[in-house]
């Protein structure tokens, strides 16, 4: 037999060294990740290698027995075991049903409305979200409900905060490498709830060497006594440069493959064609799921609710197989995400009813690159949208080595929180499924929901104190400091006028906070360095009927070469930065430019790209919580910061600072600061729609054109160190909101548009696109020729120049002699403000806006209008 582990083994160079059977165990993988290249792909675990269910559930299950016996009768039946989401929930779950009576909880990322949060922590290198802790019974990981029969006592309360519980903690996760997740998490939990002792359980213990000698000295440093319990050993050996060899290896198979043409929802190869025909429809099998058990353990399950499920689940079986064809030989149970325990034990009870033969996987959040060759873990790869409305908004979800392994049918079990439109939609799992299988059913278990009382009771604190970042997989023996969690985006219509799959915004909302201020007074205590900017709002441009219309006449003109624009910037993303970047749009005025993009991305290829806004502010950098959120719940290597124009490169510049100072401050690399823009004017970046200076429609409005949000607020007084910057959202203003007609007009142009956007990208692919920082240096000019001697009060270009017309005291407008529409609303504003236009030859921008350089109210008259020229 082919290892499924040589492919990557030959091209990396990477070793895997062990016990005779860990190859038997794991294959090898690779995905795009900045700390690790390379995936351990287990053949055990039912994650994304299909296996006999009865192989699966027996290894967590022998596992538990072995713990048991480490334990003894005693020390078992005072055992909580707690698993890690996703991948160790049904592991865990098992190795609990091996203890025999020790009541068991899994971490969830899916928050649970009315259910109390008891706590949770970061995982900073997962590709999902943060993990939560909601157990029904609060004091069961303090220890006083270990052996309990049911969920609800209070216990004597002797094991509370600063007494030690002679429960014994048992942490289950798959693979045990550094082991930086789980000490961390037994740090946290230990200094509130102290205990004698905890064991460890995984699958394989991969530490290297040097790691090895880490668990004597944590236990000693806690003053407990900490097992290891694992089924395998071994380590991989890893030469220099591994993970840039990986990272561009990967670059290279999805370059080769896109190349080779789309092949629908499946990545490789499959080696059975997909059915003929038009698939079947799924169909629905009742399981009768018995009355008050939970689905899994993301709120606890006892004892009492294993007795329960044992004897349901040969009728439940029974009712699978009736549904399934007479010539299914080849059935595969497939669970959801979290979901692996009840898939699991139903799979293993069809094993044991029906003689198909039956395996088990389950989707999964982590995307894997796939490869047709044996000797890789990861062969085909479906491809569906999230179906379960997760809190931090739509995304790709995946489904391994289902396409192409032959299953005449399969069960898929998803918990009835994700029995939802998104899973029956045309591009949802059962419909990537129909084609490579001839039959799909669909098994619904009720998701599980605590009563309300036990609901509303207070958290444990002990949960609370896991709320820490959990370390990377890269080898270190610091302790890190803990981090609390940040909230999620804020999402229309609560926050915005775009629509929440839109936009996320990674801001806090400041709507009821007064913040703005007349623009003179702004200008006269900036220019003082009395205010930053960022620290005050200008008061919104309500805009004249005239004005109004000449937007509404500059849209129907230029919404074809925007959309242009668009499809190019995107198409250059999508070849360059990988099929499914993360948008991430500088708020306000690169948010519109990244919901055109995930239009386009939509309209042409079918993607729903996730899309987010971040503030950054001039002189202060970009919001490092945000980039935080952002490395937690993706791969920073597949960001990609999206901006309206280029001025003269300033942001352009700040991002960059930026960036090198978050990753050497916070210790997460892979962020790449390059910034994807409409137009680029200035010569500043590489990833551009286009270099032409020309009137974007929604660079004539502030916030009625950018979802009614403001810009970006930093203040120390409003925005703490473990906030997000701030804005304001103003509803008042929904009556001129055009933020939604703009979208609409522009995607209206993406069909005629797209032959020239294929056009300009083969062009621009293979060009010379290198920065020239050309605007830079017109800018510095003009700042000398005009006597400024400041580059921050010189605003080049279209966009730019409106601004300051909008927010800023004026001084002049220089435009470029013979420009035509594009500048209309220029004039117009210029008249509205008494501000002189001098037309100049050899201008680089189509016109620069220039803010008056020695600015007070006394020198230029309190409303602005009265302005010397020096």
């Amino acid at each position: 037999m082919v290892w499924s582990g040589s492919w990557v083994a030959e091209r990396l160079g990477v070793e895997l060294v062990g016990d005779g059977e860990l190859r038997e165990l794991l294959g090898l993988a690779l995905r795009r990740n900045p700390k690790r290249a390379h995936l351990l792909v287990s053949h055990v675990l039912g994650k994304h290698v299909p296996q006999y269910p009865s192989v699966v559930y027996g290894a967590g299950f022998e596992l538990g027995r072995r713990v048991r016996e480490l334990l003894g009768e005693d020390g078992s039946r005072r055992a909580v075991v707690l698993g890690y989401a996703e991948t160790a929930t049904g592991l865990g779950h098992a190795v609990a049903d091996g203890l025999g009576t020790a009541p068991y909880l899994h971490s969830t990322r899916r928050p649970v409305e009315g259910v109390a949060r008891a706590g949770g922590f970061e995982e900073s290198h997962s590709h999902a979200t943060s993990h939560l802790l909601l157990p029904e019974d609060p004091d069961l990981l303090a220890g006083d409900a270990a052996g309990s029969t049911g969920f609800g006592s209070t216990g004597s309360g002797e094991a509370g905060e600063g007494a030690s519980s002679d429960a014994v903690l048992v942490l289950v996760d798959d693979e045990f490498s550094t082991g930086n997740t789980v000490l961390n998490t037994i740090r946290a939990l230990h200094e509130r709830y102290p205990r004698s002792r905890y064991v460890i359980v995984a699958l394989v213990d991969m530490r290297s060497p040097a790691d090895r000698g880490r668990l004597a000295e944590f236990a000693a440093e806690i003053g407990a006594r900490v097992d290891l319990v694992a089924r395998n050993t071994g380590t991989v050996r890893l030469p220099d440069g591994v993970l840039e060899k990986g990272q561009a290896l990967v670059t290279a198979e999805e370059a080769a493959q896109k190349a080779a043409g789309p092949s629908g929802p499946v990545t490789g190869t499959a080696a059975r064609p997909p059915t003929s025909g038009a698939p079947r429809p799924a169909t629905r099998v009742d399981l009768r799921w018995p009355a008050g058990v939970p689905d899994g353990g993301r709120h606890g399950f006892t004892p009492a609710h294993r007795a329960q499920l044992e004897p349901a689940l040969p009728a439940m079986a029974d009712r699978i197989a009736a549904a399934l064809d007479d010539g299914a030989r080849r059935v595969l149970v497939l669970g959801f995400e979290e979901l692996m325990y009840a898939p699991l034990r139903l799979g293993a009870a069809l094993e044991d009813r029906t003689a198909a033969e039956v395996r088990y996987s389950t989707t999964t959040r982590s995307p894997v690159l796939a490869v047709d060759d044996p000797g890789y873990a990861i062969r085909t790869r479906l491809v569906f949208p999230a179906h379960d409305d997760p809190s931090d908004g739509p995304g790709d979800r995946y489904a391994y080595n289902v396409a192409g392994a032959g299953f005449d049918a399969v069960v898929a079990v998803v918990d009835s929180t994700a029995d939802t439109p998104a899973l029956h939609a045309a591009d949802g799992l059962l419909a990537q499924l129909a084609p490579h299988t001839a039959q799909v059913l669909l098994a619904v278990v009720p998701s599980y929901i605590p009563s309300a009382a036990a609901a509303t009771a207070p958290a444990a604190a002990v949960a609370a104190a896991a709320q820490t970042a959990a370390t990377s997989d890269a080898p270190s023996s610091d302790r890190q400091e803990e981090t609390p969690m940040l909230p999620e985006p804020l999402r229309g219509p609560a926050f915005s006028s775009y629509a929440p799959d839109e936009v996320g915004w990674l801001l806090q909302d400041l709507s009821d906070t007064e913040l703005e201020a007349p623009t003179e007074e702004r200008e006269e205590a900036i220019q003082s360095g009395g205010a930053h900017y960022a620290e005050s709002l200008p008061v919104e441009y309500q805009p004249s009927d005239q004005y109004q219309d000449l937007f509404k006449a500059a849209l129907d003109l230029s919404a074809a070469r925007i959309a242009r624009a668009v499809g190019t910037v995107t198409e250059t993303v999508l070849a360059e930065r990988g099929p499914r970047p993360v948008l991430v749009s500088l708020a306000r005025a690169g948010t519109p430019v990244g919901v055109l993009m995930r239009r386009w991305a939509q309209h042409r290829h079918g993607l729903d790209l996730p899309h987010y806004a971040v503030s950054i502010v001039r002189g202060r950098g970009i919001d490092a919580n945000a980039l935080r959120w952002l490395a937690a719940h993706h791969n920073p290597a597949d960001v990609v910061f999206v901006d309206g124009w280029t001025g003269k490169g300033a942001i352009t510049r700040e991002l960059a600072a930026a960036i090198a100072e978050f990753e050497d401050s916070d210790g997460t690399e892979g962020f790449n600061p390059e910034i994807a823009v409409l137009a680029d004017p200035g010569g500043c970046v590489r990833t551009y729609g286009t270099r032409e200076d020309f009137l974007i429609p929604s660079a004539c409005l502030n916030s009625t054109v950018s979802g009614l949000i403001s810009r970006t607020v930093l203040r120390s007084d409003l925005v703490g160190p473990d906030d997000f910057h701030g804005a304001k959202f103003y509803r008042e203003l929904a009556g001129s909101d055009v933020s939604g007609h703009f979208l609409d007009t522009v995607a209206d142009r993406f069909g005629e548009v797209a032959d020239a956007v294929d056009a300009d990208v083969k062009e621009l692919l293979t060009a010379d696109r290198a920065p020239t920082w050309e605007g830079w240096a017109a800018v510095e000019r003009i700042s000398e020729e005009y006597g400024i001697h400041d580059v921050n009060l010189v605003k080049p270009g279209v966009g730019e120049t409106t601004r300051v017309l909008l927010r800023r005291v004026p001084w002049k407008i220089l435009a470029k002699r013979g420009a035509g529409a594009d500048l209309e609303h220029i004039r117009l504003l210029a008249g509205q403000r008494g501000v002189p236009v001098e037309e100049v030859d050899e201008l680089p921008y189509t016109c620069v806006g220039l803010i008056h350089p020695k600015y007070t109210r006394g020198a230029t008259g309190a409303d602005g209008r009265a302005v010397e020229s020096k």
